[in-house]
């Protein structure tokens, strides 16, 4: 369990974009992946819960993964509950799990020539992404990011699936998942967000999009 010292770490992940309409890997392609309609939706509604849940509270610190999806959500994000998103952090060590040659494909086609590569039951991949990452390559990314917070104001990190996922497990103190070398929580819809201080996790809302894929 990680100590924020009483102060709260928003987490989500970036509103759907048009690969994820159409079950495109992304992972860390330099390609800026655009929200789609119902994306935007998502970072607005996420927005507007957590602008009810902060009331009068000052504005968290702003973080995001240098993904231009993450980046787009962020600032629907920021003008809902008055924040300045120029003053956002951004961090490659938040970028969503490395997919190697897997990048720009459909889960289908990857899966027709090598078989089936994510776990149902988990929703995470089976088999690591050739010339990508595993889940404990995250996970010590994330751990390196999380040793350097000072927490001493609120912060909101808009990230990705696969981040967000072991970013929360890191933070709630879990056990790494057999299989998978690293701590990581249950899965979302898009579009939710949760809050965590001090180890204990509480949603803020519960998204109504699809959740990971893996």
């Amino acid at each position: 369990m990680i100590s924020t010292g009483g102060k709260r770490v928003f987490i989500a992940r970036h509103g759907e974009t048009v690969f994820n309409k159409i079950a495109r890997m992304q992972g860390q392609a330099e390609l800026h992946t655009p929200l789609t309609w119902d994306g935007c939706v998502q970072a607005r509604v996420m927005g507007r819960a957590l602008h009810n849940y902060l009331g009068d509270d000052p504005r968290p610190q702003l973080w995001s993964s240098t993904a231009g999806r993450a980046l787009q959500t962020l600032a629907l994000i920021a003008e809902e509950i008055d924040a300045d998103w120029h003053q956002t952090r951004r961090d490659d060590r938040l970028l969503e799990i490395d997919v190697g040659t897997w990048s720009s494909r459909t889960y289908s086609d990857i899966a027709a020539e090598i078989g089936p590569i994510v776990d149902m039951e988990h929703r995470l991949f089976s088999v690591r992404p050739e010339g990508g990452e595993w889940y404990d390559d995250v996970a010590r990314r994330l751990s390196h990011w999380i040793a350097e917070q000072s927490f001493e104001q609120d912060l909101l990190v808009i990230c990705h699936g696969m981040t967000a996922r072991v970013l929360r497990g890191l933070m709630l103190g879990q056990p790494s998942l057999e299989g998978f070398d690293s701590p990581i929580a249950s899965s979302l819809a898009q579009g939710s967000m949760v809050m965590i201080r001090d180890g204990v996790e509480h949603l803020v809302i519960d998204g109504e999009g699809s959740g990971e894929r893996a």
